[in-house]
């Protein structure tokens, strides 16, 4: 049994069902469309029937919920629907109260004075086309869909009337039957500023706008002011006779009152002085206001509510190609961009548009490009606030029915990441992936470099009707088809989180090359001080296994072994496979002309100059005046000349250590420890503020 039963064709009419069950009534409202049921936010307490009814329907709908209030807060020009409630009220027994959506009383004005303000008023709909029959010029209307139909009567209406109305797909699919499509259809929710108003008149060019009398709640201040600047004339069709009511702000009053309530609505503005006073004023322009908002998977029935209700709200939609497929039939404005400059220069040149929504993929907070965006609009002084959506790691973790708490989120759409170290020390690991060999050139890596009994999930077309997950390893699933967006899950049940260091000497191939031994090569990779991200240089990088630490350490990022001998570098790429460091590059060639066109490192090791110790160092220096080096110097030669490199050279924080190591080896029943040659390590850093020194 209901309290109070609405019938909210107009938002008073929502916002009092939806106060009266925030405040405890029980309440039902009675909408027409579906689109009216979408607007309506779910309160406890509040039912929401959707459907036209006649007399008899709702008599029988009054009996069943216990004969209760009823409000008829329907739109002034739906006046058979408001006879049709009356009627219904008297046979069911209930009481009836009519709010009345205030008007500015302009239809009744004086002829005169209505011309001056530049407004024609007409009795209805059809007396509007036959007054505009008579004249030539564009003609913008805004009366809705239900009596558009009436304007085909215009010999020329397909290229002269431009029709706005509610973004539904039947209002769609009405108005294209009746032969309005393209630009002449404008599919927008209202009420509108007067400033997208003004836009729209401008851009089709209309002379005249067609206009009911909508009140304040319904945008008709804002059309008026509009048309004025705009230049375009007004054609008003009047109220028609309305019943007795009483004003939306005394219905208020007495639902207080009857229900006991302490607290009123927030309710729209009542215009109180009429439409002609308020031409004369000044509106302040709406501050432009930018929604990012994730879309999830990119189906309305994977949005949040808030992100629904926010594109609803918006003036025009963004988002680049497969976001905006969505949106497609909504019949609002769409722009397909990527970049959030071509969305700027996009709001820039439609200043009508004040409310912008930008769809993006997933989560705004998973790999988007909600923080470039926020950081562009708010340069330009637009306001944005980020709606979040469901991720794809989310999303697909729950179709496997795993916890996402512990998986390692990584993304290679795009982007550049060390993925095969992500799986070497995680259990589980998700990736974006992009382009459409990128199932296969994942299974690749993963098979060079020694995953190949990981298990692989790849999910397609995520919550589409066409969704697919497959399931197998790198050797099963390369070769395969995929789409070219799709994402990964990687189980490895061998990983090993955490960092090696000090990794054995005999773990490495060894060939001929020259290889720094275990604890020297411990201690000067710790020397280094590096972080996940470090760019680090390996200069006379022999086997790599300094270079194979390195990167295992900065796995986020980039290592350069540069090695003058083919045979060494080789090897140093068959570690790289073995130890899984794929963000490692080998360069063949002699420091320092090899290091010329590298990136500018953080840390650099040097293992072998050549001979050419100090132009190294010079180097390094005009590249990052901040580099930190560590120098392994054997020969008492290179002792010397490092140390007098780096007295002269603009570096800071000199440390020299000297490191013997031996090692216990088996002669006969006996262990005999044996000598390895002393190994001098140098540390310096430079100093960023003598940058110039060195020129």
């Amino acid at each position: 049994m209901k309290q109070v039963i609405v019938f909210a064709g107009t938002t008073e009419g929502r916002i009092l069902g939806e106060w009266l069950a925030a405040e405890g009534v029980k309440t039902l409202c009675c909408v027409a469309t579906e689109y009216g049921k979408e607007l309506m936010k779910p309160e406890p307490g509040l039912d929401v029937r959707q459907g036209r009814l006649n007399e008899e329907e709702m008599c029988v709908l009054f009996e069943k919920e216990g004969r209760p209030l009823v409000l008829d807060a329907t739109h002034p020009y739906a006046s058979a629907v408001s006879e049709n409630i009356h009627a219904a009220c008297g046979k069911a027994g209930c009481r009836y109260l009519r709010l009345i959506r205030s008007s500015t009383g302009l239809e009744d004005a004086d002829p005169e004075g209505c011309a001056q303000a530049g407004v024609t008023v007409v009795k209805d709909v059809k007396e509007a086309v036959s007054w505009l029959s008579q004249r030539a010029g564009r003609i913008f209307v805004t009366t809705g869909s239900k009596e558009l139909a009436e304007f085909t009567a215009l010999p020329d209406f397909r290229e002269r009337v431009y029709a706005r109305v509610l973004a539904t797909p039947e209002v769609v699919r009405h108005c294209t039957d009746l032969g309005f499509a393209g630009p002449h259809l404008i599919c927008m929710q209202g009420p509108f500023s007067k400033e997208l108003n003004v836009a729209m008149l401008h851009q089709t060019g209309a002379a005249y706008l067609v206009t009911k009398e909508s009140g304040r709640a319904g945008g008709f201040p804002e059309k008026l002011e509009a048309a004025r600047e705009a230049g375009a004339e007004v054609v008003l069709i009047g109220r028609p006779q309305e019943q007795e009511g009483i004003s939306v702000e005394e219905g208020v009053r007495f639902l207080m009152e009857q229900f006991s309530l302490k607290q009123a609505p927030d309710f729209p503005e009542v215009e109180r002085n009429g439409i002609l006073e308020r031409v004369e004023k000044t509106q302040e322009p709406e501050t432009a206001r930018a929604s990012l908002i994730g879309i999830g998977m990119g189906v309305p029935e994977n949005m949040t509510g808030e992100a629904l209700e926010a594109f609803r709200q918006a003036d025009c939609i963004l988002g680049s190609g497969r976001m905006l497929d969505a949106f497609r039939d909504w019949g609002k404005p769409l722009f397909d961009a990527y970049d959030p400059v071509k969305m700027l220069d996009y709001v820039k040149q439609h200043p009508g548009y004040r409310r912008i929504g930008v769809a993006l993929s997933g989560d705004v907070g998973f790999y988007s490009g909600a923080k470039r965006l926020t950081a562009v609009f708010e340069e330009a002084g637009i306001e944005t606030e980020l709606i979040p959506g469901i991720s794809s790691a989310a999303y697909f973790c729950s179709r496997l029915k795993i916890s996402w708490e512990d998986v390692k989120l990584m993304s290679i759409h795009g982007r550049s990441q060390n993925l095969i170290a992500a799986v070497r020390r995680h259990f589980r690991t998700f990736t974006l992936l992009g382009g459409k060999d990128s199932v296969e050139t994942l299974c690749g890596k993963l098979l060079e470099y020694g995953l190949g009994e990981v298990s692989l999930y790849i999910g397609e077309r995520l919550h589409y009707p066409e969704e697919r997950i497959t399931k197998g390893t790198p050797e099963e699933l390369k070769g395969q088809k995929f789409d070219g967006l799709c994402v990964a899950l990687i189980e490895n049940l061998g990983y090993q989180s955490g960092i090696r260091g000090c990794i054995p000497d005999e773990e490495f191939l060894r060939g001929e090359a020259p290889m720094t031994k275990c604890e020297v090569r411990g201690l000067s990779v710790e020397k280094l001080n590096l972080k996940e991200d470090s760019v680090v240089w390996d200069i006379g990088a022999g086997t790599g296994s300094v270079t194979v630490e390195m990167a295992l350490r900065a796995f986020e990022g980039e290592v350069w072994a540069i090695e003058k001998k083919p045979a060494a570098a080789g090897l140093i790429r068959e570690n790289c496979r073995k130890f899984g460091t794929p963000n490692v590059h080998v360069i063949e060639g002699t420091a320092p002309e090899a290091l010329a066109d590298l990136p500018a490192p953080t840390h650099v090791f040097i293992g072998g100059s050549s001979g050419n110790l100090k132009e190294i160092l010079k180097l390094l220096l005009e590249k990052n005046s901040g580099v930190r080096v560590v120098i392994n110097a054997i020969t008492l030669e290179t002792v010397s000349e490092a140390n007098a490199c780096l007295k002269e050279l603009p570096f800071t924080d000199v440390e020299i250590v000297q490191i013997q190591v031996s090692k216990a080896k088996h002669v006969g029943p006996y262990q005999m420890m044996m000598g390895q040659n002393p190994v001098y390590i140098f540390t310096a850093q430079g100093r960023e503020e003598t940058q110039n020194e060195t020129a």
